[in-house]
């Protein structure tokens, strides 16, 4: 076989994270080192097996694994064919220094939901002009990691308050952004409030995400100007989407043809 070392790497722009790394390794073992930012690590394919603080461990695909800023680790494939994994790096805007202990004693998670959740940032981060629902979702998973980690301290975790105001609030702050958009950090700061809970007082006020929600008004909006006679390539650029081909992704989610395809029905019956 043909070892593989397969690498892509970014900075995406949303606050907390630090770098986005996807690997397929087929040979490669890290040796000792480390991170100044916490390591968030999923495998899609393979296992990796690893040493954390002089501990053996390994990451079935049905793992998130969370490795703590600060303590040497290494890494090399578990499996003949190598291993696939998505890594992010976050910095401490979700995850501070206390949580490093209990992270330490065990950085391997079995929640398949938080693995779920993991692996659709991952796709979020990899859309330009998704941005929004990347920042959303991030707030999440900060917060089910930091709850796995505050139970091991013994600490409950904290339940979510309904906050009907703020979420109006926001919806509201949306409503006037349809087309310039709108950072989940630009809008905690208007509405003086930690983005983890304002993305759960909305979600809890109306069942829907922020960013869909905002995707919806848009694709509204782009529905109204195709019927007027608009190319998509310009619906796109007059509603707030990134380009035709963000238009295209959700329109069709939500329409479920493509702004093309409803521009040639416009007038049939």
């Amino acid at each position: 076989m043909v070892p593989q070392r397969n690498v892509s790497a970014w900075r995406p722009r949303v606050p907390g994270v630090v770098e986005v790394f996807h690997a397929h390794f087929t040979e490669y073992a890290y040796p000792l080192h480390v991170h100044e930012v916490w390591t968030l690590l999923i495998v899609d394919d393979g296992a990796v097996r690893y040493e954390l603080d002089r501990h053996e461990h390994g990451t079935p695909r049905d793992t998130v694994s969370l490795l703590p800023p600060h303590v040497p680790h290494n890494g090399s494939p578990a499996t003949p064919h190598g291993f696939r994994k998505r890594v992010l790096y976050l910095d401490g805007t979700h995850l501070g220094d206390e949580l490093i202990g209990a992270a330490v004693d065990a950085p391997d998670l079995r929640d398949p939901l938080l693995r779920r959740r993991v692996s659709q940032l991952h796709g979020a981060f990899g859309r330009p002009g998704d941005e929004l629902e990347a920042a959303g979702r991030l707030v999440l998973v900060g917060e089910r990691l930091r709850d796995h980690l505050r139970r091991r301290t013994g600490r409950a975790a904290a339940r979510p308050r309904r906050d009907p105001a703020l979420a109006r609030a926001l919806r509201e702050l949306l409503d006037e952004r349809v087309v310039q958009g709108l950072s989940l950090e630009e809008a905690a700061r208007l509405l003086h409030a930690h983005p983890t809970h304002l993305v759960r007082a909305f979600s809890t006020a109306y069942g829907i995400a922020p960013h869909q929600y905002l995707m919806s008004r848009r694709v509204g909006r782009a529905r109204r100007l195709l019927l007027r006679g608009r190319t998509p390539s310009e619906v796109a650029a007059a509603t707030g989407f990134y380009d035709q081909a963000h238009l295209t992704r959700h329109f069709k989610k939500l329409v479920g043809v493509t702004p093309g395809r409803y521009a040639r029905a416009v007038g049939t019956r």
